[in-house]
C-alpha cells in the first residue's frame, strides 16, 4: 500500500528524473547518449503539458484548427521540456545541454523521439523504492 505522503514523495522523486540510455533501433545497442527525463507525475512534465496547451491555443486559426506542422512542433517542444539533462558527445567532446540541442536530437530521428516519449510516460521507470526486495 502507498500512503498520500509516499505518493507525494514519489512525484517529487520523479521531478529529479531518471536516466534513459538511448539504444539504436537495429541491434538494440546503447549509442552513448543518456537523457535525464522527468517522470509522468512530476511538476516538470505538468508544466510542459500546460505550456503545450498554451502553445496550441496560440496557434488556433479562425476556424479553431491547429495545423499538423504546428501540433508536431509543439509536441516536440513539450517532450524536450521533460528532458532535464543529458550526457552526449560529438567528435569526442561533450555536447552542451540546451533546449535547442535537445530539439536537434529529437528531430534527428523518430526512433529517438519514440524512446524518450515512451520512457517519459512509463511510471515503472519511476517506481518508488519501498524496500520490498
Amino acid at each position: 500500500m502507498l500512503t498520500i505522503s509516499q505518493i507525494e514523495a514519489n512525484a517529487e522523486d520523479q521531478d529529479r528524473g531518471a536516466w534513459c540510455d538511448l539504444v539504436e533501433p537495429f541491434r538494440g545497442e546503447r549509442i552513448g547518449i543518456r537523457l535525464l527525463i522527468a517522470g509522468p507525475d512530476s511538476a516538470t512534465q505538468g508544466a510542459a503539458q500546460l505550456k503545450l496547451a498554451d502553445e496550441l491555443a496560440a496557434e488556433l486559426d479562425e476556424g479553431g484548427r491547429v495545423s499538423a506542422a504546428a501540433r508536431e512542433a509543439a509536441r516536440l517542444r513539450c517532450l524536450a521540456r521533460c528532458i532535464k539533462d543529458w550526457e552526449a558527445e560529438e567528435d569526442g567532446k561533450p555536447v552542451p545541454f540546451s533546449f535547442a540541442n535537445v530539439l536537434r536530437l529529437l528531430k534527428a530521428a523518430k526512433w529517438v523521439q519514440a524512446q524518450a516519449d515512451a520512457f517519459a510516460g512509463d511510471r515503472r521507470r519511476f517506481a518508488p523504492d519501498r524496500g520490498e526486495e
